[in-house]
């Protein structure tokens, strides 16, 4: 009886060995092409500091590939939300950075089926149906001309030209774009706990030069 007790180990050694080899086999082999397939849904992709005798600028521009998920939203004529944000510091030796200005783009967006265009509606702040009437209001006849709209953040206002010295001096900028969730209606937004596809977010800290504006 106490020979059984090392064969009895050695089989369940054995056991585990070959779990964690289908383990692996199963887990560890699709991994890696979810991965290479997967993608970030938002990018920056060019990031501009501009000064002008109407205050200091911020320009970006963003990649955007809007998943399945939210797309079907934009078919079903519910609107989604798109906000951009921009932080401009001063550097200091002695402290951490100063926050001298701070700017952000509210963008609503929706399909119109009377006119089958697409409505972009622009503001400084959150847009509810309260301050509808205060917003850029933009009509497209695509999905894709209006994206393209979306992901052109122009001359976005920072802060004052007070706050900066001359042109060609560099200063930290930190730039966020992301999709709203928050302003979905309510039944979506917990339907969306937990995924991922609606995760579209993207931030980018870059010290940029402060360049005239042309």
């Amino acid at each position: 009886m106490k020979s059984a007790g090392p064969e009895r180990d050695g089989r369940r050694g054995c056991l585990r060995l070959l779990a964690a080899a289908v383990l692996l086999a199963a887990g560890g082999g699709h991994l890696p092409a979810a991965r290479a397939q997967a993608g970030p849904a938002a990018e920056v992709t060019q990031l501009k500091l501009e000064r002008s005798d109407d205050g200091i600028f911020v320009s970006a521009a963003v990649r955007l590939d809007l998943p399945p998920p939210v797309l079907d939203v934009l078919d079903k004529g519910i609107a989604i939300h798109f906000v951009a944000e921009a932080e401009l510091f001063r550097e200091r030796w002695y402290w951490t950075d100063r926050k001298i200005g701070h700017a952000a783009r509210h963008m609503r967006l929706a399909y119109q089926p009377l006119t089958r265009r697409w409505r972009l509606n622009v503001s400084p702040v959150p847009i509810t149906a309260a301050i509808a009437g205060v917003t850029l209001n933009q009509n497209f006849d695509s999905l894709d001309d209006a994206l393209d709209a979306v992901r052109r953040i122009g001359r976005l206002r920072i802060a004052d030209a007070s706050e900066v010295g001359e042109e060609g001096e560099s200063y930290p900028v930190v730039f966020r774009f992301r999709l709203d969730t928050s302003q979905l209606p309510r039944p979506f937004q917990i339907g969306l706990v937990g995924q991922s596809d609606w995760n579209v977010a993207v931030e980018r800290s870059v010290q940029l030069p402060l360049e005239k504006m042309q």
